[in-house]
Formats: C-alpha cells, sequence, structure tokens
C-alpha cells in the first residue's frame, strides 16, 4: 500500500466516525455513536484526527468519504463536507460505499447493511445493489463505525480517484415533497 495521507469519515448511520491514516499506518481513528447532530460535529472531529495524527488540511493527499447505504441526511452531510473540502484543498475525494468497505476484506462475500422495516441492502461485489428481506439473509455486515472509516480509508488508498463522491441511494427517500398544488399568494 502506498504512503498516501488519506482522511476517511463516514456519517451515514447513528454515528460520526473518521480516521487518519499513511499507508498502512492508522494515526488517529474515532467513532461516536449519535443519533443526530452529525453536521454539527464532522469538522471538529476531522480537526481533532489531524492534529492526533500530527497532520495539517494541506498534507493530505486524498480524502475517503463514506457513501452508503444508510440514512439519508447523514450521507448527504459527509459527502457535501467531502466535496467542499476536496474543492477548497484542491485535493481530490473519493467516495467509497460500505460495500466497498466489506468486500476490501471479504471480496466474494455477499455485503449486506442494515436497512428500515425489517430489510437489509445486499450486493455481492460490483453487482447491483438490491433491497431484499433481512429474515433468512446471510450477509457480511459493516465493521463498527470505527472500523468501518478505517476500511473507507484503505479502499480509497487502492482505488484511482475519478468522479466526486455522490450518495448511494438504493431506494428513494422516505420524505417526499407535497403532490398538492403550491399555495398561492394572496393578492
Amino acid at each position: 500500500m502506498s504512503d498516501l495521507l488519506i482522511l476517511a469519515f463516514d456519517t451515514s448511520a447513528a454515528h460520526c466516525a473518521a480516521a487518519l491514516l499513511r499507508g498502512d499506518a492508522v494515526l488517529a481513528a474515532r467513532a461516536e455513536e449519535m443519533g443526530r447532530g452529525q453536521a454539527e460535529r464532522l469538522m471538529p472531529l476531522l480537526e481533532e484526527m489531524l492534529a492526533e495524527g500530527g497532520a495539517t488540511w494541506d498534507d493530505l493527499d486524498r480524502i475517503a468519504v463514506g457513501i452508503g447505504p444508510g440514512n439519508f441526511t447523514g450521507i448527504r452531510i459527509s459527502v457535501s463536507t467531502a466535496r467542499g473540502l476536496a474543492l477548497g484543498l484542491g485535493k481530490p475525494a473519493m467516495g467509497i460505499s460500505t460495500f466497498e468497505a466489506i468486500h476490501l476484506d471479504a471480496p466474494d462475500a455477499l455485503a449486506g447493511v442494515p436497512a428500515p422495516r425489517g430489510q437489509i441492502y445486499v450486493q455481492r461485489h460490483w453487482g447491483t445493489p438490491e433491497l431484499v428481506p433481512a429474515e433468512g439473509t446471510e450477509a457480511v455486515l459493516p465493521p463498527e463505525p470505527r472500523e468501518l472509516a478505517i476500511r473507507i480509508a484503505r479502499a480509497a488508498a487502492v482505488k484511482e480517484p475519478g468522479q466526486r463522491p455522490a450518495p448511494l441511494y438504493i431506494r428513494p427517500a422516505d420524505a417526499a415533497p407535497s403532490r398538492d398544488a403550491a399555495p398561492r399568494l394572496l393578492d
């Protein structure tokens, strides 16, 4: 593995997780469980990772971000942060799905990510992700959030930079715009 300095983070579930790696060495890694507040906590957590690893924003070679599947809002928080950092720092940002992070250590496994309502998102390596009933599905689930952030960084180290990160949505969001006509303003 190269000696790239990679800052990785993920907020695709009820957590805020980040890791700073140089090659195979984990310089800093942390995860905090939280149902809300990822948007407020993410940037301070990233600053803490850099300080703990003895690095600055300018030292980074790549930014890696978890793109899901998972919580709609959480994914958008991470992806928009990664894209903003990449633009501001002039560094490549790479989107890594939870499936890619699982397949890093188990390439032939059926990767699974828990979903609401007794379902699970599944994907065979490079296949099309699906939403299926969880009952009876034998899939390799994601590691705990701290380890997930580390795997996101490791996956980014072996992947060529390409298009900017984008959320991985397998199903539409639960909330949808109203189909009613727009209200009329009174003159």
